[in-house]
């Protein structure tokens, strides 16, 4: 690829130079927002939008968490098919992306179209949008903030609201629209490719996980060696080997309220079925007060009474403190066994089965009591050991294998964060280049769904207006 740029210098926070003969404009001289308020009522179509998922259908996007739609419709917006949709509390996290369909939209979504059809394609800017350096340059421009953080230690979305006035100011580049054509035709085929690599290796990750749930399923209720089954009190669970005992978990493991240590660091029982540490360069709301806090010991059997569903059961390998929406136990049996035989009831849906949820995708198991009265069935001590011994191992390898895959999707979407980078600021020069036949992949086709999940249970207030 040849480059036959020139440069100019320009002084913005997230691109330096752009070639002499494009244009540096503020957005209101490209885009402009659409006006049209859903009253009296044009559409019943409710369209979504997330950073993972870009503009969808509400009846298909991921997860079932966030902010249900409004009873009355007049309360909406309305987009139009290829206008490009801004999220004015969320952009900073990426959440833009153009509309396939006509339809009714969240009042803090604005929707953007161009001044001049005949100099804009909107898909550049939806490029431009997806741009991390750029969203960032855009959070001096936002009132309040609101840092949230999963029960994965990750920070998951960034409320920030950046009004229109303030947005309708930032600079963009704006090449000539054939360069424009050229641009997204390229980065069409280069994010294609590499999309659909990062689709082959979640699909392993994917297997894999399910392997190994399967796996510690299996063991925690049939053992390590065929043997006489015999039928169980356990209404969810049909029969477990003949001398293998039955009890309420209440007579096995003892829940704690311990003092919190001097000094302590704030731990995360994580949805991936581990303790992170929260860590002092993490950003996001703390509470002003540690009294609110519980502390953990090293070893502690912690289980989050509003992710169990989920899996976030954990043995912990810090001394610390944690929220006292998670239990703090010891236990009297192998502790391994026991918390392997409570990610099992997760991933068979049994806390999902007998619990109150708060809102979808939670169990509500912050009482003790709901969680004391849990039936376990589990072997002697010794038998118990082994099992968590063989599961061990499975659980070592799959993990290495999976960190590795995540390894080389983060280096993949770095990758792709590159190309798009390098092509919409006129780093590369793509116009001579030939794009082949290939199969388009759309980035959302390949989103973590647990990170869309996240997204929505974190979405604004549909009724706030600008």
């Amino acid at each position: 690829m040849i480059n036959k740029y020139q440069y100019q210098n320009v002084s913005e926070i997230w691109v330096d130079k752009i070639p002499s003969h494009w244009e540096m404009l503020r957005l209101k001289r490209i885009l402009q927002i659409r006006k049209e308020k859903n009253n009296p009522v044009v559409t019943d179509f409710i369209l979504s939008l997330t950073a993972s998922q870009g503009v969808v259908p509400v009846a298909e996007k991921e997860g079932a968490g966030g902010n249900k739609p409004k009873d009355d419709l007049t309360k909406y917006s309305v987009a139009r098919k290829n206008d490009l949709l801004v999220n004015c509390m969320n952009v900073v996290a990426g959440s833009a992306g153009v509309s396939k369909w006509d339809g009714a939209i969240s009042p803090v979504y604005y929707p953007l179209y161009p001044r001049d059809n005949d100099n804009c394609n909107i898909w550049y800017f939806h490029y431009l949008f997806r741009l991390l350096p750029f969203q960032r340059s855009l959070l001096g421009l936002g009132k309040g903030i609101l840092l949230h953080e999963s029960s994965t230690g990750k920070l998951n979305t960034v409320r920030m609201r950046i009004s229109m006035d303030y947005l309708n100011n930032v600079n963009l580049p704006l090449p000539p629209r054939a360069e424009q054509d050229k641009i997204v035709a390229y980065l069409n085929w280069k994010t294609s490719m590499i999309n659909k690599m990062i689709s082959s290796k979640k699909r392993e990750i994917k297997l894999l996980k399910e392997y190994k749930e399967s796996a510690i399923s299996y063991f925690v209720t049939h053992g390590l060696t065929e043997t006489e089954m015999r039928p169980t009190e356990i209404y969810w669970l049909h029969e477990v080997p003949k001398g293998w005992s039955e009890t309420k978990l209440k007579y096995l493991v003892k829940k704690h309220k311990r003092e919190v240590p001097e000094n302590a660091e704030l731990l995360i029982c994580s949805n991936s079925g581990d303790v992170k540490k929260r860590g002092d360069s993490k950003l996001g709301l703390v509470a002003s007060s540690d009294d609110i806090y519980q502390g953990v010991q090293r070893g502690d059997l912690l289980i989050h009474g509003m992710d169990t569903w989920h899996g976030a059961i954990a043995i912990s390998d810090y001394d610390g403190m944690c929220t006292p929406v998670v239990h703090v136990c010891t236990c009297n049996q192998s502790k391994r066994f026991v918390a392997y035989y409570l990610k099992m009831m997760a991933y068979t849906k049994v806390y999902k089965a007998i619990s109150n949820g708060v809102r979808q995708n939670t169990s509500d198991f912050r009482s003790w009591d709901k969680v004391a009265n849990l039936l376990i069935a589990f072997p002697d001590f010794e038998e118990q050991e082994k099992i968590a011994d063989y599961i061990d191992v499975i659980v070592s390898a799959v993990d290495n294998t999976i960190a590795d895959y995540e390894k080389q999707i983060e280096q993949l979407h770095e990758m792709k964060h590159r190309v798009i980078l390098d092509a919409v600021t006129g780093g590369v020069d793509v116009r001579e280049v030939l794009i082949p036949n290939y199969e388009f992949v759309d980035e959302n086709e390949v989103a973590d769904s647990e990170e869309i999940e996240s997204e929505n249970n974190d979405e604004v207030d549909e009724e706030q207006e600008d």
